[in-house]
């Protein structure tokens, strides 16, 4: 049975018109399409979406990834890390792949990344030494700084 509704904003949409709209940031980079609109049930926010990337390769990001809602597409103010990404050093050279993604339990905030570098190496670095992140995650040193961690 469907009501209508009276004196409702001309400029209210429902969430479930926003799953499948492609997701971009500001390089117009595509990460995928919405899958999900997280709500928080206290506040009735968005607090974030779920993200489909192609088979099994869905993730989250939260609200501070949100730039805004378009027509189309779900803007992204910053881009995010991903996982299967390439990690390059200051100098531009290959350094290795995003193999996963380290998140506090409680906030989801990233914490660290583990960079496969090779076929069994792997190495785990704190957010503090990524420098920037857009298609590639870019470390802020050099390849041969990152060989001599442990």
């Amino acid at each position: 049975m469907s009501v209508k509704l009276e004196d409702s904003p001309k400029n209210m949409v429902t969430a479930d018109s926003f799953t499948g709209k492609k997701v971009i940031d500001r390089e117009g980079i595509e990460y995928g399409k919405v899958k999900h609109i997280h709500i928080n049930p206290n506040t009735l926010c968005v607090c974030g979406v779920t993200i489909h990337q192609g088979f099994r390769r869905d993730y989250f990001l939260s609200e501070d990834y949100i730039d805004k809602f378009t027509e189309k597409t779900l803007l992204l103010s910053r881009p995010p890390i991903r996982i299967g990404i390439p990690v390059i050093d200051t100098d531009r050279r290959k350094i290795g792949k995003v193999k996963r993604i380290h998140r506090h339990p409680d906030t989801k905030e990233i914490e660290s990344i583990e960079i496969a570098d090779g076929f069994a190496h792997s190495r785990i670095l704190s957010k503090s030494e990524i420098w920037g992140v857009g298609e590639k995650v870019i470390l802020g040193m050099t390849k041969d700084q990152f060989k001599k961690l442990e």
